[in-house]
């Protein structure tokens, strides 16, 4: 589970949450590689689909891995550097945090497991070896 959660509350003033992420159609689904200075209302944008284009399209909803930035300019050298590495490479860094794919959108915005029923928080949780 990504530890970075934690630390969106001290990057919370005047909305600001500068981040790199990565977001999944499902568990080694189609990966789309973004970065904002608004995290939380981005990745809200993206998964009601409220934004035209790629993940939109291919129905990439689901948050898995993000990286907190103190600096945007931080940030987009960071995007820049994922966008070109393989999708391999891409794969082996969501799962080492991780591991199932699992949502991290409620988790980000306050959400926990037990205030939601499994399907909400997570969406069908795939399991290992179910990628088609």
């Amino acid at each position: 589970m990504n530890t970075h959660a934690a630390s969106m509350v001290s990057r919370d003033t005047f909305n600001v949450f500068i981040a790199v992420y990565m977001m999944a159609s499902r568990r080694h689904g189609t990966i789309y590689t973004g970065v904002t200075s608004k995290l939380i209302s981005r990745i809200a944008e993206h998964r009601d689909g409220l934004i035209d284009g790629f993940t939109k399209k291919y129905g990439v909803h689901r948050l898995v891995w993000y990286e907190p930035h103190e600096l945007m300019t931080n940030a987009i050298r960071r995007e820049k550097s994922i966008k070109k590495y393989p999708r391999d490479w891409k794969i082996n860094l969501i799962e080492r945090e991780n591991p199932y794919w699992d949502d991290l959108f409620p988790g980000l915005i306050g959400l926990n497991r037990q205030t939601l029923p499994a399907d909400v928080f997570m969406g069908r949780r795939d399991k290992p070896g179910d990628d088609g």
